[in-house]
């Protein structure tokens, strides 16, 4: 069963690379994220599907991907029947592949046990992801796909490299190495330290590369200005999920190791530095797709300083992937909504959204409060948890930074939202209006993201704190 899930998206990537039918191949969407979403549910409330081999494991940190990438997929694959509707001139044959090869190989990171197999899994996501950059095949969105591939490409070498320090770093002891995730840890107190420090620091910045972590995050303004606004949301929430994910299995080998307060001090660090790039970048910022994108790296640099943080913001940290991903989409679906209505993607273009795209105007707004941590919303929960574990756990300078930042995040990001959706209209016809299609998704969204501020269902939370006591296993 488990094999027919993971296989499911990529047999159904070459139907769709093989239907003849520009109209109807969009509809090979939905249809595949239901049913993956429903197989997912099934594997994550069960015990897991047996794979009979120890490579394939379901494992609680999985759960949590598992489910984000899911989700993501679903409602962004309703709103990609809508938006390859409006955009039916092209040819989505290439589209349509790749978003269901993504699916393919994010399920895949999900239940990868094996750290190779992860390192290949994700390089697969930038290759499938890439494409999708240079759907409208301009002069910019080129350059963004070259470097979004370069930039990942060196990226993923290095923690290529990395995952090769690692093991090394067993048979450096005489141990016969291994990149089984499950044997890692269990070995994670017999590897060699210096090794083992070289490998996270490889691992750090190889995958931080894949997550936009400053000072590696050059890749994202651009890829995530000149993408498709779905593609954006891919990007978001799904790619750095993925990346995400894999450091965190990184992550609880070194905690089982013992050298858990020196990987803190490193992901402190970058956390924090992530969180000052994007505020400092968001400041005057005119352009609000790349607005976007510096708003992703702040909260991959949030993850960062959650783990950094320990067991006290372990809880929030996982939970603040559940609710940045539903957030960005609402911001990213609702942000190509407005981008269509006035071909445009500056303030000095872009003004009265609220009254030319009223509903998107609206979820824009919401969702710009949403992601700079105001209740009643998700990441006001997540983040105000692993702020309080900054406190409870002594990291009063983490904390109060941590506030800094949020603070300076809001204000350059305030001032480009209310630029775009308030004042008065620019002159010139309407070139788009609002669909169910290209709605209902942002609602779905929305709606996750006021639940998870409002109340975390008891399954959800159960899974949180099982992924939690997974983490915190050796530490």
């Amino acid at each position: 069963m488990a094999y027919a899930l993971l296989c499911f998206p990529f047999v159904m990537a070459a139907f769709a690379a093989l239907f003849p039918s520009n109209r109807f191949r969009p509809w090979f969407l939905p249809v595949t994220a239901a049913v993956h979403a429903a197989a997912t549910l099934l594997a994550i409330r069960g015990p897991g599907f047996e794979t009979g081999t120890s490579v394939l494991v379901l494992d609680p940190l999985g759960k949590i991907v598992a489910l984000v990438t899911g989700m993501l997929f679903l409602f962004g694959s309703v709103y990609a029947v809508g938006y390859l509707k409006i955009r039916s001139e092209r040819n989505n044959r290439v589209f349509v592949s790749c978003l269901l090869s993504f699916l393919g190989l994010a399920t895949l990171v999900a239940w990868s046990n094996h750290l190779g197999l992860t390192w290949v899994a994700i390089e697969g996501t930038t290759l499938a992801t890439a494409p999708l950059i240079y759907f409208n095949r301009t002069k910019r969105s080129i350059e963004a796909t070259w470097k979004y591939l370069l930039v990942g490409s060196v990226g993923i070498a290095l923690a290529l490299l990395g995952t090769f320090f690692l093991a090394y770093a067993l048979l450096h002891e005489g141990i016969a190495p291994t990149l089984d995730f499950a044997e890692l840890r269990r070995l994670a107190p017999d590897l060699s330290k210096p090794w083992l420090r070289a490998a996270f620091v490889l691992l750090l910045i190889g995958y931080g590369t894949k997550m936009g972590l400053a000072p590696m995050q050059t890749w994202k303004p651009d890829a995530y200005g000149e993408a498709p606004g779905l593609v954006g949301a891919i990007l978001a929430a799904g790619v750095t999920s993925c990346a995400f994910l894999a450091f965190l299995r990184i992550y609880a080998i070194v905690n089982a190791s013992g050298e858990g307060a020196y990987a803190s001090r490193l992901l402190l660090f970058m956390g924090l530095l992530s969180m000052a790039v994007a505020g400092l970048f968001m400041l005057g910022q005119k352009d609000f797709k790349r607005m976007l994108a510096y708003s992703s790296v702040e909260h991959m640099g949030i993850l960062m300083i959650g783990l950094g943080v320990g067991k006290a913001a372990l809880f929030g940290t996982l939970l603040h992937v559940m609710t940045n991903a539903s957030t960005k989409g609402v911001l990213f679906l609702s942000a190509a909504n407005i981008h269509r209505a006035y071909d445009a993607k500056t303030t000095d273009e872009v003004r009265g959204a609220i009254r030319r795209q009223p509903v998107s105007g609206i979820l824009f707004l919401a969702g710009f409060i949403a992601i700079t941590g105001s209740p009643p919303f998700g990441p006001f929960v997540s983040e105000f948890a692993i702020v309080t574990g900054a406190f409870a756990s002594g990291n009063f300078l983490t904390a109060a930074l941590f506030l800094v930042f949020l603070l300076v995040v809001f204000i350059g990001m305030g001032k480009t939202t209310l630029r775009v959706v308030q004042g008065d209209m620019p002159e010139g016809a309407e070139r788009f209006r609002d669909t169910a299609l290209t709605l209902l998704p942002i609602f779905a969204f929305m709606a996750l993201v006021l639940m998870l501020g409002l109340h975390i269902p008891a399954p959800l939370r159960a899974l949180i704190e099982d992924a939690v006591r997974f983490l915190e296993v050796g530490a």
